[in-house]
């Protein structure tokens, strides 16, 4: 079975223009904004021109085209206006989903801001179910794991997992990030070695393939961002690097790519590339070789 790998690259000029730089450094799948993820406003869905976009994709067979949430959206804010631009923002992107017939969209949840998890729940939960009644049984709200700097939510698991068992939609999926699961203290390897440390406490969460196995995560899993990491384990520090060149160890990553459970999943990278302008050709070349092809 071919693998669908995939690349975040820019859709300036049009969707079908996304699908030809995928297809040019070597990706048979794609990860794309919407539109600018530095601003709210969003262009009118209307003038989306889908035809030509399909024409490409079924030409250069690139496929599934996923779609990253704005960076600015934080469903667990105090703020009601930026609740609500949150929410007015995923109601698009989920909008979008459907109307190019995606493969879902990566959302970061946002920071509880010092409250902590428990106290912002119940409102993640609320605004999730909002938005998935409000938005085409078509699109998929796929929630990304993070590295927990900053209050970020979802560096635990167990949060995700709750999130799924509250708002019981079969539309609430998720994304993994090796580099963030890396930095939240997750081995990617087949056995961890614990260790303690100074105080004597043991610092690390586990494997990650332990983890989704006990939370029952695996058939809710639908992308997974494969990126190394500049920064070393359990860092809590959210820095992509080039494949192989940062401190997951290459076997590790190597060998969770390669699990049976995540053969049939879409598998994107979002490392900065070589000269620094995003995912290249080497790092599509490198992907591959991690997963044998």
């Amino acid at each position: 079975m071919k693998r669908r790998i995939g690349a975040h690259v820019s859709a300036s000029g049009g969707l079908d223009k996304a699908v030809e730089r995928a297809h040019a450094i070597g990706c048979n799948a794609v990860q794309v904004f919407s539109a600018s993820p530095r601003v709210w406003k969003k262009p009118d869905l209307d003038s989306i021109d889908t035809k030509k976009f399909f024409a490409k994709q079924t030409e250069l067979d690139i496929f599934p085209v996923i779609t990253h949430g704005l960076y600015l959206i934080n469903l667990a804010s105090d703020n009601p206006a930026q609740i609500q631009k949150s929410v007015d923002s995923l109601i698009f992107e989920l909008q979008f989903d459907a109307l190019i017939k995606g493969g879902g969209v990566v959302v970061h949840l946002g920071s509880h801001q010092g409250r902590g998890w428990e106290a912002s729940k119940e409102q993640l939960a609320k605004h999730i179910s909002t938005i998935l009644k409000q938005t085409p049984e078509e699109s998929t709200f796929l929630i990304e794991n993070s590295a927990g700097q900053n209050g970020k939510l979802n560096s635990d698991l167990s949060e995700i997992r709750w999130l799924f068992d509250q708002v019981k939609s079969p539309r609430l999926k998720w994304c993994f990030d090796t580099c963030h699961g890396h930095a939240a203290g997750f081995k990617l390897s087949p056995k961890s070695t614990l260790h303690l440390d100074e105080a004597g406490k043991n610092p690390e969460r586990g494997v990650i393939e332990d983890e989704l196995e006990k939370l029952d995560l695996w058939k809710t899993l639908a992308c997974i961002h494969v990126n190394d990491s500049k920064d070393p384990y359990a860092s809590g520090r959210d820095r992509h690097e080039n494949l192989k060149d940062g401190m997951i160890p290459t076997a590790d990553l190597e060998y969770f790519l390669n699990l049976k459970q995540i053969e049939h999943i879409p598998l994107m990278t979002e490392v900065p590339g070589i000269e620094g302008n995003g995912p290249d050709e080497e790092n599509i070349v490198r992907f591959k070789q991690l997963i044998g092809e």
